[in-house]
């Protein structure tokens, strides 16, 4: 095999499939990127055997052939490349040299037949849906994803195609056991089974979906084969493995009795929340939140360090209420969002607190209180 390709090109292929390669070095094999030039193209593939990506990039291609190299070392080395033409050739005894300028570098691969089976993809059933909502989709809901292993159930977010009076959408929602954050978006066009029952894509794929829409604007192909998500854009398809589980019914989760309301700045809270954060229980994080006419008295305290507090104009007209919120999730939703003005709502010391968009009623995100 023998071809060449402009570094850049190269470096954003490779840059591409770092996140998904395996670097637990489990099987040797997941640690290599899959190289095949063919026609005037270089296809770069990579999986962990639960994401797979493949990307298609142009390549003046002499000799075509298949090999499979070590990832990360041939991302490095390409890096540090001058900005040039680079010269790739693979050997017959699998070792591969890279030319460029005056470099030349002489690696070990591994026969392209030991890499994993990546399908070809039919686009017959796939429903098409733009960059930006998946990118605000995914933004406004991944904070909440769980990083406890052994709930994998909630590592990863939850889509369902949703229907409410009359107008279809797809719902992505997320959840840790200790907020749960949920954003819908408007859809059209017919829903494939999977996602009209729900499935939860895994926290890596999530990530991997997020890239693919950062990318550019565009459409976003989503379809299914067998117990896997297939995403197609431009040159690049991404396979992932659906997270085999019950996602928890969320719908019991979301309070419906929250009958105090308080109109907030979104910016200003933020940023006292993070003023408060610096004083609290490294641990819990808690910050405790008054509810008092016309404003919230924020305080934190660490026996350690000192205690802090804060007022915050606020619309709010009920009964003095007092809640302890861990400040880091609060911020995580907060930060999510764009819209001037945010509703929190509560109920008692209790109950979990509901917070929404002035501007934008289809996101809802729910806290749990806690104790301090």
């Amino acid at each position: 095999m023998h071809f060449s390709i402009e570094k850049e090109i190269f470096l954003k292929g490779l840059s591409r499939v770092q996140g998904i390669v395996e670097k637990k070095n489990t099987i040797p094999i997941l640690s290599n990127v899959l190289l095949h030039a063919d026609g005037s193209h270089l296809q770069i593939t990579a999986t962990d055997l639960e994401v797979g990506m493949q990307a298609t990039y142009p390549a003046s291609v002499t000799k075509p052939g298949r090999i499979t190299v070590p990832a990360k070392k041939l991302f490095e080395i390409i890096k540090e490349l001058p900005e040039s033409e680079i010269f790739f050739t693979a050997k017959d005894n699998s070792w591969i040299e890279i030319r460029c300028g005056k470099s030349i570098f002489n690696i070990v691969g591994l026969s392209a037949d030991e890499f994993p089976f990546f399908p070809s993809i039919e686009e017959d059933d796939f429903i098409v849906i733009e960059s930006h909502k998946i990118k605000e989709l995914i933004e406004k809901t991944v904070f909440s994803m769980s990083t406890d292993e052994t709930k994998y159930n909630l590592n990863g977010i939850f889509i369902k195609i949703i229907e409410e009076d009359g107008t279809k959408k797809i719902r992505f929602v997320a959840t840790d056991g200790h907020r749960l954050s949920l954003k819908d978006t408007p859809f059209e066009g017919i829903a494939a089974e999977n996602l009209e029952k729900g499935v939860i894509f895994p926290k890596k794929g999530v990530i991997e979906l997020r890239k693919m829409a950062d990318e550019a604007d565009g459409p976003i192909h989503l379809g299914f084969m067998d117990n896997n998500a297939v995403l197609k854009k431009n040159n690049s398809i991404i396979i992932m493995r659906i997270v085999d589980g019950e996602f928890p019914d969320y719908n019991r989760v979301i309070p419906k009795n929250n009958n105090l309301n308080s109109i907030i700045d979104r910016n200003n809270f933020l940023h006292a929340l993070r003023r408060m954060s610096i004083l609290s229980s490294e641990k819990s994080k808690g910050v405790k939140i008054d509810f008092k006419t016309d404003f919230l008295e924020l305080s934190s305290s660490n026996p350690d360090l000192g205690d802090a507090r804060e007022d915050l104009s606020a619309e709010y007209d009920g009964e003095d209420v007092s809640i302890g919120f861990n400040a880091r999730y609060l911020i995580d939703i907060l930060s999510s969002l764009d819209s001037e003005k945010i509703c929190f709502s509560v109920k008692d010391q209790l109950s979990p607190g509901l917070i929404k968009s002035v501007s934008d009623n289809e996101y809802l995100a729910v806290i749990m209180p806690m104790r301090l």
